[in-house]
């Protein structure tokens, strides 16, 4: 590669959207399996898993823990869009994460379809002692079936 890895066809991919999925209804179950799985040994709170008292909280019923994921089974696996090609050992080809950022909206709760959707919202390279890095910024939105937003994850990789 040239002085950069920035092609005309990533910059076409900018505030694309891509990697659409839509969730599966999540399960009163799952949720309770995911809060005993994050916070074990110990109990995790009443809210994750007892109904009742999640009906009489604030929350008026059950809801998920924010890093609850309603695509971590999916059925079919699919493969996300890679930016600026394969991994491998060339220049360009090494990666490493630069970061991440969660902003949380509404909570998740028993019923709920997830759509999530991924789009390349800047991307740009800067010289450092490995050379020429490209920092690709993706931006992942999850959203309930009422257009709510539940996620938006702002994820930073970089390429060598």
């Amino acid at each position: 590669m040239g002085d950069t890895y920035i092609t005309e066809e990533i910059r076409s991919m900018l505030n694309v959207e891509r990697d659409v999925m839509i969730s599966p209804p999540i399960d009163a179950n799952d949720i309770r399996k995911w809060a005993i799985a994050v916070y074990w040994p110990e109990t995790p709170p009443r809210l994750f898993w007892d109904e009742a008292y999640a009906k009489a909280s604030r929350w008026e019923g059950m809801i998920a823990p924010q890093e609850f994921n309603p695509f971590a089974w999916p059925i079919e696996r699919r493969e996300a869009t890679r930016i600026g090609g394969p991994q491998g050992k060339g220049p360009g080809q090494r990666g490493m994460n630069g970061g991440s950022e969660a902003t949380y909206g509404v909570p998740m709760r028993p019923g709920d379809v997830i759509r999530s959707s991924t789009r390349l919202v800047d991307v740009y390279e800067k010289t450092g002692r490995l050379g020429v890095m490209m920092f690709v910024v993706n931006e992942t939105t999850w959203t309930n079936q009422h257009g709510d937003s539940v996620k938006v994850d702002r994820k930073v990789s970089i390429r060598y």
